[in-house]
């Protein structure tokens, strides 16, 4: 089943030189799938991952996110489908120092104003499955750069969100927290069912994925699926990139 359909998809910043960073794309993907984004910087991988949030407006063309055009909501309509429908996976991890990281996890339930004794029970649930039960208690400062991605996964999927965003969540770790924060991604999405959306320029991060859209100079260049096995996907992650340049 569809989650998401972009059609004729461009992006044009407008300034001085008008600089167009998506052209006609043209993507569906469906409820379940777990894809990744991929190309040299400056592509256009994160302004896709963007219109496709609704952090930037497309300049023409369609996203239909849900059944939804959520660009056409009003202010506090959009507000509300983010909250959500979307969860949020940075590469800074975007979590509050002066939150610990209980406080960071339960922080999209606090805003929808849910009941104690259920945030409660949702956070142990999601600490236990990420391996941060012994953390819960501690700042940010405190804990290392794996365990504060894993606690930015926990914030984003506690609301049961039906679309997680991740944008270079592996870009600020070492190559075992990496393949952590992955594998942790990879269970929700098998375990949840949850649709992942991924930008990474790593090909081993890239290798969880189902499939894997290219793009150069903002636009669409290639398309690859996994098949069945991950050392044959890596590799031809791998030709792809090469042929890329980047």
């Amino acid at each position: 089943m569809e989650l998401i359909n972009i059609c004729d998809l461009d992006k044009i910043y407008k300034g001085k030189v008008p600089y167009t960073a998506l052209s006609n794309i043209n993507l569906k993907v469906n409820k379940g799938e777990f894809v990744g984004i991929m190309g040299p910087s400056g592509s256009g991988k994160t302004t896709l991952l963007n219109t496709i949030s609704t952090i930037d407006t497309p300049s023409s063309g369609k996203v239909i996110l849900s059944g939804k055009e959520p660009h056409q909501l009003s202010k506090e309509k959009l507000a509300l489908f983010r909250r959500r429908e979307l969860g949020f996976v940075h590469q800074s991890f975007n979590l509050l120092s002066t939150l610990t990281v209980k406080e960071n996890i339960i922080l999209p339930l606090t805003l929808d104003g849910a009941h104690p004794q259920d945030m409660n029970n949702k956070v142990l649930a999601i600490a236990k499955k990420l391996d941060i039960s012994n953390i819960l208690n501690k700042y940010i400062y405190e804990i290392s750069g794996g365990q504060a991605q894993r606690t930015a996964i926990a914030r984003a999927i506690i609301h049961s969100p039906k679309l997680i965003l991740a944008d270079e969540p592996t870009g600020n770790l070492d190559s075992k927290a990496a393949e952590e924060v992955m594998d942790e991604l990879s269970k929700i999405n098998n375990e949840l069912g949850t649709t992942i959306m991924l930008v990474t320029h790593d090909a081993k991060a890239a290798s969880y994925c189902d499939r894997i859209i290219f793009i150069k100079d903002g636009r669409f260049y290639n398309e690859i699926y996994f098949g069945d096995n991950r050392k044959v996907f890596y590799q031809k992650i791998l030709d792809v990139l090469s042929l890329l340049g980047g």
